[in-house]
């Protein structure tokens, strides 16, 4: 696009054609009072708030709707400007029930702020104010809709982000309501970006809803611990304690908005059940003791197992949201002591790539390309239900794009399919080589003989053929794969035929990552088949071997096997047979407590420093919001104890920060070829094996998600979406 020449205010600028003075104005900071206008929505201009003066026009005109022109003179604080904008404000408050001081926007309200300036202390308007009746729309979100201004964000922001029509305006006039049109509660997974965009008080949280006012609350920032995004978050505390998380903006990762999930799990930290004091289990019941009682009794009890079977019998699983910094010295302790049976991948069944020597996992482009994909594949990716946000932008990619999808389930999607393929979940691996085959053929020069000779057996039908030219066609295509995939018998197969098929379509791929740190996970070296940064090592028992065969002794960072791994009726069972389970643990609740002989006291994700790297590869440190309730102590600080208990070298770290940055100079000077993935191919007949899809869904993925409140009552919480496709011979 082309450039003109206008004058805001004095400044000659330069503006995009096409766009609007709002936009041109906010590009040099200069301020035009708003309410229904948005960057990441379109239009509307109803709310005539943003009124400016523009030479040659007779009248103000809405900044919003009015695209820029070469030569244009804009003033936006002329007397014209300021009476346009002062006439819109006292219509606005006719009907507003000026309810601040009961008002949980109160402080940091858009209407609060610009009454101040343009509103007049006397109404000309003497008639009764409209009331509304408020809308039920579930757990997270309350309404005063009284106070409703008619935006409507809240409405664009689900036809337009979402792609699904929740919410709406009904009537005409003063008749005109905000609401869902029939009592339905909101079932978005992102819903709650609503109250952000909300610029009165109509829409607020529910769950902290009269619990502090705005500048009582201390701002920190920090990382949502919940799916490989990394989302940035602001937490709100006040007197130690979270009242609320909210958006940071950052347009690489998250944007603007925020999963329900990353914005209400919270609560668990607040209103769950906390373990404040270590226990002991003496004689079937627990006993609350003192840190060095309950640690020299876990040192004592790793000396006995790991010992007495050259560590054989001994093993540890970390929880999909441990740190990084939790995870490397978790690693470095056991490895220390003599001990390889460390793990965190708990939802997965084939290990067959852990000798492949791949340091990082998850994506190979930036993710803020999906936006602009020409063509995307997904293969058994249920991105609403695994990582939110991602939807949003494969959706915004749809304006121009094509969408395609092998998944072995019925996905919820809120945007049209181009080509799908929904097999049985034992055939995904032969569906996606169909269509790998198919490429080959269309573009025969690029794969070796070999490879051929192993794809040529494949029968590739109509649709494989019409996703294959969909990659080829596009300018920018990716190839994408969800959770599923890494829970399939098949997934390195399934991963080698995506690096295929990127090849030949010159594509760019890679999967979506379990839990918020598994990136960091595998850096740190919390695999058996290698230490840090892919350093070698003995080779040790995986989750799966450790859950499904059973060990004399077991320990669990922020890990609930029960519950979160593919196994969880033979790990409770194995858990409770274990001579020894110690668990780390924000929780005391839970079947923790049955099978668990020692349990420890440790931080929440926002009570503790530490660094995430999300599936794109980028780290990310944070330092800890509110101090930990109790006694409870961040993980990191509870190994370092340990390692000196243990009397093991290497463990002299007085800050997490210290722990990161040995790491991460690890990581520096292995270099890139090593961080890289490597996935030779398996060439390899593809057995069907009977395989179903475990979804743990939305709100059960990790032990804060699950103790959220509000979350659970969530009609999501009530239905996960398990879809198995039937298996077909």
């Amino acid at each position: 696009m082309g450039k003109v020449k206008i004058e805001i205010d004095g400044q000659i600028l330069e503006a995009e054609v096409g766009s609007m003075i709002i936009e041109a104005a906010d590009a040099v900071d200069v301020y035009i009072p708003r309410f229904c206008y948005h960057k990441k929505l379109s239009v509307a201009a109803n709310c005539r708030m943003c009124m400016v003066e523009v030479a040659n026009l007779p009248k103000a005109v809405p900044a919003c709707a009015t695209p820029v022109a070469e030569g244009m003179v804009i003033k936006t604080q002329s007397n014209k400007a300021i009476d346009a904008q002062k006439a819109v404000m006292e219509f606005l408050l006719i009907n507003h029930p000026l309810d601040c001081p009961v008002c949980d926007q109160g402080g940091e309200c858009e209407l609060q702020d610009l009454a101040m300036e343009f509103g007049e202390d006397v109404s000309r308007f003497t008639e009764g104010k409209r009331a509304v009746e408020d809308k039920d729309l579930g757990p997270l979100i309350a309404t005063d809709m009284t106070r409703c201004i008619h935006c409507t964000r809240c409405v664009r922001f689900g036809q337009e982000i979402v792609g699904i029509r929740e919410i709406g305006a009904t009537g005409r006039g003063e008749h005109m309501e905000i609401g869902t049109y029939i009592e339905a509660s909101m079932e978005s997974e992102v819903s709650a970006n609503i109250i952000d965009l909300c610029p009165v008080g109509a829409l607020t949280a529910k769950p902290s809803r009269f619990k502090a006012r705005p500048w009582e609350l201390t701002e920190a920032d920090s990382i949502a611990a919940h799916d490989c995004l990394g989302s940035n978050v602001h937490i709100h505390h006040r007197r130690g304690e979270i009242i609320r998380v909210v958006p940071k903006e950052n347009e690489s990762i998250n944007e603007v908005w925020l999963s329900d999930r990353d914005r209400f799990s919270y609560q668990a930290l607040t209103e769950g059940e906390r373990l404040l004091k270590p226990r002991i289990k003496q004689n079937g019941r627990w006993q609350d003791t003192d840190w060095q009682t309950a640690l020299n009794t876990v040192v004592t009890q790793m000396k006995r197992i790991i010992g007495g079977s050259n560590g054989q019998s001994f093993g540890l699983l970390t929880g999909s949201n441990v740190t990084t910094e939790e995870a490397y010295l978790a690693q470095k302790l056991m490895r220390g002591a003599g001990c390889h049976n460390i793990d965190f991948r708990t939802r997965r069944r084939d290990f067959s790539g852990d000798d492949r020597g791949s340091v990082r996992s998850g994506l190979n482009f930036p993710m803020a390309n999906l936006d602009t994909m020409d063509a995307t594949l997904l293969v058994a990716a249920d991105l609403r239900h695994e990582q939110p946000l991602t939807t949003l932008r494969v959706r915004k990619s749809t304006g121009f794009g094509k969408v395609m999808a092998i998944n072995p389930f019925d996905g919820e999607y809120n945007f049209r399919l181009h080509q799908e393929i929904q097999p049985a979940a034992n055939r995904l691996a032969h569906e996606f080589a169909c269509v790998v085959a198919i490429a080959d053929k269309l573009k025969p020069d690029i794969l070796n003989a070999e490879t051929k000779e192993w794809l040529s057996v494949f029968s590739p039908s109509e649709t494989h053929e019409a996703i294959a030219r969909c990659l080829f066609d596009a300018q920018a295509a990716c190839i994408l794969m969800g959770n599923f995939v890494q829970e399939h018998p098949q997934a390195e197969t399934i991963n080698w035929l995506a690096e295929l098929l990127a090849t030949v379509t010159q594509s760019d791929w890679g999967y979506m990552t379990q839990g918020c740190n598994a990136a960091g996970n595998k850096i740190a070296g919390a695999v058996p088949c290698q230490s840090a940064v892919g350093g070698k090592s003995e080779r040790g028992k995986n989750a799966r071997q450790m859950l499904t065969e059973g060990l004399k002794g077991y320990m669990l960072i922020n890990c609930e096997p029960d519950v979160e791994s593919l196994w969880p009726q033979e790990s409770l069972n194995h858990l409770n047979q274990a001579d020894c389970v110690i668990v780390l643990t924000p929780f005391a609740d839970g079947r923790v407590p049955e099978y668990a002989d020692i349990m420890l006291p440790i931080a929440g994700c926002y009570e503790t420093s530490g660094t995430y790297v999300n599936v794109e590869g980028i780290w990310q440190t944070f330092a800890a919001a509110v101090n930990a309730p109790g006694e409870a102590r961040p993980a990191w600080k509870v190994l370092r104890v340990l390692a000196n208990l243990l009397d093991l070298p290497g463990f002299e770290y007085e800050s997490s920060k210290q722990v990161i940055e040995e790491l991460r100079e690890k990581f520096d000077a292995v270099g890139e070829a090593k961080v890289s993935r490597k996935i030779p191919a398996p060439l390899q007949n593809l057995e069907e094996h009977e395989v179903a899809r475990q979804s743990l869904g939305l709100y059960m993925v990790d032990s804060m998600v699950r103790r959220a409140k509000a979350l659970q009552r969530t009609p999501k919480a009530s239905t996960h979406p398990i879809s198995i496709s039937p298996v077909k011979t």
